[in-house]
């Protein structure tokens, strides 16, 4: 399964990273291909990171949210496209879980 990462970065310490990491370590232990937006290139705007993230939402096989991600204006977009699209968004807690 294909499974997008979203959660907050702007205003965290080092952008949140190391918590997209080891979220995506869990993800890919249970055997799936995560896309970890902690990963992408640098761009120029905010806006550019979001059309980059809504591309990766589309053909995502589902959502894995990273606790406070309802404070992220980003993370709120890619969570109500991929509700729009029937996406499952599941919390990061629960994949935990099926570990």
């Amino acid at each position: 399964m294909k499974v997008y990462l979203s959660g907050p970065m702007t205003g965290y310490p080092e952008q949140n990273y190391p918590a997209f990491f080891a979220a995506e370590s869990v993800l890919a232990d249970l055997g799936h291909l995560v896309c970890n937006p902690a990963r992408q290139p640098e761009r120029a705007t905010w806006a550019d990171y979001l059309r980059a993230d809504l591309a990766d939402v589309l053909v995502a096989d589902a959502l894995a949210v990273l606790p406070g991600w309802e404070a992220s204006r980003g993370a709120q977009l890619e969570v109500h496209v991929a509700h729009a699209l029937g996406v499952p968004v599941i919390p990061l807690d629960q994949w935990r879980a099926a570990a």
